[in-house]
């Protein structure tokens, strides 16, 4: 099974966020449970999040 983690595990407690593969709680909890098209869906907007967490974190 594909999964995006790096074993940089960090969830941002603000944002509730990996800071690792950029996956919510909420995903990381039920991963294993999702469709691969499901995964696939998800991988594909983790680097558009892992851009603007970065983006939000240099206008702090």
């Amino acid at each position: 099974m594909w999964s995006p983690c790096i074993q940089v595990c960090f969830v941002d407690p603000e944002r509730q966020i990996c800071v690792g593969c950029f996956r919510t709680m909420e995903e990381l909890a039920r991963w294993t449970r999702y469709s691969d098209d499901e995964r696939a869906a998800i991988g594909e907007a983790l680097p558009a999040r892992r851009d603007a967490y970065r983006a939000a974190k240099e206008r702090k």
